[in-house]
């Protein structure tokens, strides 16, 4: 017992001394070219086009063509969702888009939000700008920049953002009224792909500083998830004068000596500050952190080495890319849906959005480009980009969905990010928040701005 105390104080020597360590510092505002061939000599043509998603009816003949080739493979008997998307469950899925779902009812549905385009270092860069339809007198509204992640799109956000830009309406309270720009990272969605090798999350994060800079905004809100997360607080390290606040459902926590206390077991969990709702959602650790880190990151170790090689089958198969993508909207929205024959996605999203989602991605072939990210961010390993050691020195706000992939307890969160002013533990939800709870979400946005605008 009193050898397992030192320890334990040992180790908490030796965090406090690790959290001590607040050196403010930025990354550097560089600049880069992502176009193909040399950067040209001319000035960058910086205006801003209108943009309308479209298709046409030999993009959906192509498609129903493509869908009517699939050749299914039987699932294992009681297999469910244990070795991925379940073949039986992904014939209803099929059936439903090659007879039911609409394209261009859903196009005009993408079209009832502004799209634009703009070229930044040599990319089309598309992105989604919603003002207020109404603002109370005299008010202006807080601008903020949202970010999605893999295997998302901007098309997460659609359901979160008349929450942001018209709460009123929605039984909101109209303190804070927002504009939104949702921008398509490069090579996602109807953005641009690089030309180049070496478009990472820190080049992203310059390129939307740079938009929102061309859109008139000096200081901003930011928020995102998943690699949304990882841009967004890239920003924050970046230009932290320009930022008013940075909110995260994620949170890319690496060099933390915290996150190997779990290690010393759930009594010294209570010891080291964890609360009941850290212990229940990181124990038992085995099963909850490395079981499920095991099971879940098949994909990354494939996009972050060799992403081309399995992209050209899912950019040659309709089928193939949706299983691919909807596997991801089944366990990581809750991991116990592996225990579902149809994976639990029909629990929390509708079909039509799921595919309103692989129609992006197919339709703009960019499934190779957005595998990519990984090999960017992660081929050179961990730990060797200088932003994973920078801590973030902009008001936080965080919010802890109880079904996200790894949970991170509020002391992991409050190292990287010092001025973590709000933590919350979400009732429900897992990895897509905006897409799965967008209510609660937009709520914990909220609660965040009005202890951010105190500051």
């Amino acid at each position: 017992m009193w050898l397992e105390l030192i320890l334990a104080s040992v180790l908490g020597f030796v965090i406090y001394w690790f959290v001590s360590r607040d050196k403010e510092e930025t990354l550097p505002l560089e600049d880069g070219w992502w176009g193909p061939g040399s950067k040209p000599s001319a000035k960058e043509d910086e205006s801003i086009r209108p943009f309308k998603v479209e298709t046409s009816d030999e993009e959906i003949k192509d498609l129903h063509q493509r869908i009517d080739r699939f050749r299914a493979s039987p699932p294992l008997e009681g297999s469910r969702f244990h070795y991925g998307f379940n073949s039986s469950y992904l014939k209803k899925v099929v059936s439903y888009w090659r007879n039911e779902f609409d394209w261009k009812k859903q196009v005009e549905i993408l079209n009832q939000y502004p799209h634009f385009k703009t070229k930044i270092e040599g990319l089309d860069i598309h992105f989604i700008h919603v003002k207020p339809p109404q603002l109370p007198s005299g008010r202006t509204p807080k601008p903020l920049l949202m970010v999605h992640g893999w295997p998302g799109s901007f098309y997460e956000f659609y359901k979160i953002i008349p929450l942001l830009t018209d709460p009123k309406t929605h039984g909101l309270s109209d303190e804070h009224v927002f504009e939104v720009i949702c921008p398509s990272i490069p090579g996602y969605g109807f953005s641009e792909a690089s030309s180049k090798k070496g478009l990472n999350s820190v080049a992203t994060a310059r390129i939307f500083y740079k938009l929102m800079s061309r859109l008139g905004f000096q200081k901003f809100y930011i928020q995102g998830g998943d690699w949304g997360s990882l841009i967004c607080t890239n920003i924050a390290q970046m230009v932290p004068n320009h930022v008013k606040g940075l909110h995260l459902n994620m949170a890319f926590i690496s060099r933390n000596i915290y996150a190997l206390t779990p290690l010393l077991g759930q009594r010294f969990g209570r010891f080291l500050g964890y609360t009941e709702k850290d212990l229940e959602l990181l124990y038992p650790f085995k099963e909850k952190v490395f079981y499920s880190i095991m099971r879940e990151s098949g994909y990354l170790h494939i996009q972050a080495t060799k992403p081309d090689t399995v992209g050209c089958a899912l950019n040659d198969s309709p089928v193939g890319l949706a299983a691919y993508i909807l596997e991801k909207f089944s366990t990581w929205t809750k991991s116990e849906y592996r225990e579902l024959e149809d994976g639990g996605l029909e629990r929390k999203f509708s079909l039509e959005d799921l595919l309103t989602n692989i129609m992006i991605y197919w339709t703009a072939g960019t499934i190779v480009s957005s595998q990519r990210f990984y090999k960017e961010n992660l081929g050179q390993g961990v730990m060797v980009h200088r932003h994973e050691g920078m801590k973030v020195f902009v008001p936080t706000g965080y919010s802890a969905f109880p079904s996200e992939l790894l949970h991170a307890p509020e002391k992991w969160v409050k190292i990287k990010y010092p001025k973590l002013i709000s933590y919350s533990y979400m009732e429900r939800g897992g990895h897509f928040a905006a897409f799965e709870e967008p209510k609660l979400l937009a709520q914990d946005i909220r609660k965040f701005v009005s202890l951010a605008e105190l500051q």
